[in-house]
């Protein structure tokens, strides 16, 4: 793959994580609870209890329906997914698995901290594994991506 090729490629990686992380902010702070009730009238929702919210939306999986069960429990894996998949294009120096997942580990725990701190969500505990696992497959559908170009890229010299 000649250089303006690569570079095209980063550009359009570059400007869909930036769109990525617009939505992310979009759907986890302002989608369902903003303007709703005022800063003052909000309570603030935590879990320190691990497993507790995914044990509890399995166990009610049936009263729930399937939508919620699907949303909380894949949407926080699937939501996370793009951020080790598209970093590691974007930047050379983050394709490692340790720094990928630790990196989607942080940034859940910021988000994690901003809806415990507005008030706009719940710190949860579930929802740092889920999305930290989402960041760490995320990156390995980048490796194997990767090395399968790799591969035929070597194979076709």
């Amino acid at each position: 793959m000649n250089k303006n090729v690569k570079k095209k490629i980063k550009t359009f990686s570059t400007i869909l994580f930036v769109l990525y992380l617009f939505l992310l902010i979009y759907l986890l702070f302002f989608a369902e609870r903003f303007g709703i009730q005022s800063f003052e009238e909000r309570e603030y929702h935590y879990n320190l209890v691990f497993l507790q919210e995914i044990k509890r939306f399995w166990t009610y999986r049936e009263q729930l329906g399937v939508w919620p069960v699907v949303l909380n429990l894949l949407g926080n894996v699937v939501g996370f997914i793009p951020f080790g998949f598209i970093l590691p294009i974007i930047h050379r120096d983050t394709r490692n698995f340790f720094f990928i997942t630790f990196s989607g580990f942080a940034l859940s725990l910021c988000v994690e901290t901003i809806q415990l701190v507005t008030k706009l969500g719940c710190f949860d505990v579930d929802d740092l594994i889920m999305n930290t696992l989402g960041a760490a497959l995320g990156y390995i559908f980048f490796a194997v991506i990767y090395f399968i170009y790799k591969r035929t890229k070597r194979r076709n010299k």
